[in-house]
């Protein structure tokens, strides 16, 4: 009968280490929690032993088939939309009974030759040697995340890995089409102010100098404004090289300040507080924070496991924080609603929803509701920012041409009044 190792939760929350026999992975789930213990892996060994006994000619039949699968060179990982197709494809391979060994080989014979195909061969020879699926896929961390590799892991040890990657499918389809959104709505913008911003510099450099050399020959006496434009034309004709650098010192800057803890904690607390763009990155971070923390949960995470993880995969040092606060509370043995409340990042809302998630029983169902609320919300301001953003911009670049007409026609229309 083949032997398990075993990693497990007791009720006081230590981890235990030991073995069992089993002729599955399912029955050494049953009698770990038949001991009253939470399994965190399990892993069998005895075939592992088995095949470092084998002979020669098999262990070279081996690497052969290893290295056919597993080669290639891959620079970084896979694209995200590839892993969100081989995730819903894995799970439907899992519900449907196929073993996981024989899932990774179908799926990847059916890839075309790329990132992913190499790694899904890599990950499939190491689940044959005798990793567990959440080991051989947490050697592959661009590809998949902290994450992925944990919600794989519990429902590994739950017996429930069908259920986990469909959710995990579900979270990270609905996740991708979250900053789908975002982002798209900043490109319309982004593409019109850049435009833009070309379109002023040509003007500086090309059309004013040419009134300004007019004015000098007439020598005119010239307003305030024209002396101000007179000068940023002077300053940007002689150091034109630079413009170019100015949005990449801004973004080193940015990236500098948030190299150390009291710099990104700053440059987050201070995201979430802008005018309308705060409340639209608020919404999108407990979004994200509720649907992660509610998948873990309903996946069969333990608590405080998933709060670590939520918080190491939120993104945002406010938020980070804040989840620290709540895992302190929780091994206290008081509530996450109240420290959360007390972070006042969360709305009363969603504070509210998960108090009585806590209450009921049903906390990872009201995470869920919480989140997609919180998704049509973005949905909604996305939709109007995209409509304000139009009037706005024209707005503001009639202001800068109109400006920079006014500049150059203030001192023709004195001109005109002394003749």
């Amino acid at each position: 009968m083949p032997t398990f190792r075993y990693e497990a939760m007791d009720s006081s929350g230590k981890t235990v280490k030991r073995e069992v026999a089993a002729r599955s992975t399912d029955e050494a789930v049953s009698k770990i929690r038949s001991e009253g213990l939470f399994p965190t892996r399990v892993k069998e060994v005895a075939e592992k032993k088995a095949k470092t006994k084998a002979g020669p000619s098999r262990a070279k039949g081996k690497t052969k088939a290893k290295k056919k699968k597993g080669g290639g060179i891959t620079i970084g990982g896979a694209s995200k939309k590839s892993v969100n197709t081989f995730t819903r494809q894995f799970s439907t391979l899992i519900d449907a009974g196929v073993p996981v060994v024989q899932g990774l080989n179908i799926l990847y014979e059916q890839l075309k030759p790329g990132a992913l195909k190499n790694i899904l061969g890599a990950v499939s020879d190491d689940v044959e040697g005798g990793s567990s699926l959440s080991e051989a896929l947490a050697a592959h961390p661009r590809t998949f995340d902290f994450l992925y590799t944990n919600m794989v892991r519990a429902g590994e040890a739950g017996g429930v890995l069908d259920i986990v990657l469909q959710r995990l499918a579900d979270f990270r389809e609905k996740a991708a089409k979250l900053k789908k959104r975002v982002v798209g709505a900043m490109i319309y913008p982004v593409a019109v102010m850049t435009f833009a911003s070309l379109i002023v510099i040509g003007i500086i450099l090309f059309i004013i100098p040419e009134f300004i050399e007019m004015f000098e020959e007439l020598e005119v006496a010239l307003p305030l404004p024209t002396l101000i434009l007179m000068r940023v034309t002077e300053l940007t004709g002689k150091y034109w090289y630079l413009l170019p650098g100015i949005p990449v010192g801004i973004f080193a800057i940015y990236k500098i300040i948030r190299a150390t803890p009291v710099g990104r904690f700053g440059v987050d607390w201070l995201k979430f507080r802008i005018p309308i763009f705060g409340v639209l990155l608020r919404k999108t971070a407990i979004a994200r924070f509720t649907r992660t923390f509610g998948t873990l949960i309903a996946s069969g995470v333990p608590i405080l496991e998933a709060l670590a993880i939520t918080r190491d995969t939120c993104g945002n040092a406010t938020l980070v924080k804040a989840l620290n606060k709540v895992r302190e509370s929780i091994r206290e043995g008081e509530s996450i609603s109240e420290p959360l409340g007390d972070s006042n990042i969360c709305e009363d809302m969603v504070v509210s929803m998960i108090g009585v998630g806590e209450e009921t029983g049903n906390l990872d169902t009201m995470l869920e509701k919480v989140a997609d609320a919180y998704d049509e919300d973005v949905d909604v301001m996305v939709e109007g920012l995209t409509s304000l953003m139009e009037p706005i911009m024209i707005i503001g670049l009639g202001l800068i041409v109109g400006g920079i007409v006014i500049s150059i026609f203030l001192p023709l229309i004195e001109l005109m009044s002394a003749m």
